[in-house]
């Protein structure tokens, strides 16, 4: 004896709008011709700006963060550390410790 198994459920019209409309939207997903979402609006202040970016980083001018002060107090100190770097006159460590004797 073998189980015979039914198909559960209300049998589909192929004929009605909706297994068409489902058939057409099959088809065109198989093709590749199924456009999702919103589409794009060249001409939005976003669209714009983000074509701008591109092209700066395209061009290498974008930067990210925030622009280094020159005049700013690390930023001197770091220069005169780096001077000191090239002319050899930068120690490391902590200074030598001179005992005195008795």
């Amino acid at each position: 004896m073998k189980n015979e198994v039914k198909k559960l459920g209300r049998p589909v019209n192929e004929n009605s709008v909706r297994q068409q409309r489902l058939k057409e939207l099959e088809e065109k997903r198989n093709n590749g011709e199924l456009k999702r979402g919103r589409p794009v609006n060249n001409e939005s202040n976003r669209q714009v700006r983000l074509v701008e970016l591109e092209l700066k980083r395209m061009n290498g001018e974008l930067r990210k963060g925030r622009p280094v002060n020159e005049g700013s107090v690390r930023q001197m100190r770091l220069k005169e550390i780096e001077e000191r770097k090239l002319n050899g006159t930068f120690k490391l460590g902590r200074p030598k410790l001179n005992k005195e004797e008795e």
